[in-house]
């Protein structure tokens, strides 16, 4: 797993991976107030429907959201399309394991690792197209 770190704007510090995580291994949150098992990556979506109902206000200007949305239901998140997304279980002390989705805002994906894991090529598609291709040494 390569990282690499940067200052970004003087304030912020992202690491650049260009591996994913391991199916079933178990991290720490960043704060440590917990552990996580990870069962895979995933895609980050944004549910489209969730956009604002039309509305008939003045301050929209005829700029209003309609009902006729074109293209498809569920798109990449644009706020986590850079970042690694897993499909994880929560292991809180003293309570059930918890499915859920975390995005590890902190990292920020390689190039070849970002096409592969937010691909818009028709390639990416393939049935063979599974795994990330492997790190440059």
């Amino acid at each position: 797993m390569f990282f690499s770190a940067t200052l970004r704007g003087g304030f912020f510090m992202s690491l650049l991976v260009d591996t994913v995580l391991a199916s079933g291994s178990e991290h720490p949150s960043p704060g440590g107030q917990y552990s996580y098992r990870v069962l895979g990556p995933c895609c980050r979506l944004f549910d489209r429907e969730e956009l604002p109902w039309p509305c008939c206000r003045l301050a929209w200007r005829s700029k209003e959201p309609s009902w006729r949305r074109v293209g498809r239901r569920f798109v990449p998140d644009l706020a986590a399309r850079r970042c690694p997304s897993y499909a994880v279980e929560l292991l809180q002390p003293g309570s059930r394991p918890t499915c859920t989705i975390i995005t590890l805002f902190p990292q920020r994906l390689a190039p070849g690792l970002q096409e592969w894991w937010y691909s818009k090529l028709p390639g990416s598609l393939e049935a063979g197209n599974l795994a990330p291709p492997a790190p440059a040494p």
